[in-house]
């Protein structure tokens, strides 16, 4: 199954299998305060379509890129994480609901 995550260029789909294994580099590389924020996305139980209000999606978009600077993440995934906290601050930044879907 694919996932869409609006607002990323260009636009790609990705596999549920690699949203959750940058999960688990997530877990690894974040404070547990951060990770609970984006859990719910990458966790491996995302299956369905998330609307997701440009507010929480800028707040999203930080804890994705401080993942990606974190010297605890390995740099293809970091690539991965920045990218879609890139989408993620693009959606916050043009105050539009962010989708996956």
């Amino acid at each position: 199954m694919g996932i869409r995550i609006s607002h990323e260029t260009p636009e790609v789909s990705r596999s549920a299998l690699t949203i959750a294994n940058l999960g688990q580099h997530l877990a690894d590389a974040l404070p547990a305060r951060d990770w609970r924020k984006i859990r719910h996305l990458f966790d491996g139980t995302f299956a369905d379509i998330a609307h997701i209000p440009h507010r929480q999606a800028g707040e999203i978009g930080e804890v994705l890129h401080r993942a990606a600077d974190s010297p605890r993440m390995d740099d293809d995934w970091g690539s991965l994480a920045r990218t879609i906290g890139d989408a993620a601050q693009a959606a916050a930044s043009a105050r539009q609901t962010w989708v996956w879907s």
